[in-house]
């Protein structure tokens, strides 16, 4: 059995749901979903600039699991940026 999965502490809310190469429509494109706690993760290291040690402790969540979801975000990010794919975030995870 599984334990369970605890709740992310999440304070940002992006203002668009979609990235996508330019000249392409979206119905052509193959999607990369990145759920609302990697965009957070980013936002926190990339943009705020802190370290996974703050960053883990303002989503109320342990670094090893922080790093887990960081590098789930960049991997994401780095597929569609080198393959031409849309980003699309997704509001909620269920």
């Amino acid at each position: 059995m599984t334990r369970p999965k605890k709740p992310r502490f999440l304070q940002f809310q992006p203002g668009v749901y979609y990235f996508k190469p330019r000249g392409i429509p979206l119905r052509m494109l193959e999607e990369v979903n990145l759920f609302p706690e990697e965009l957070e993760a980013l936002k926190l290291t990339e943009v705020d600039g802190l370290e996974q040690i703050q960053s883990a402790e303002k989503m109320k969540i342990s670094q090893p699991t922080f790093a887990r979801i960081l590098f789930s975000a960049r991997k994401k990010i780095a597929e569609a940026v080198i393959r031409g794919k849309a980003i699309r975030i997704e509001k909620n995870r269920n």
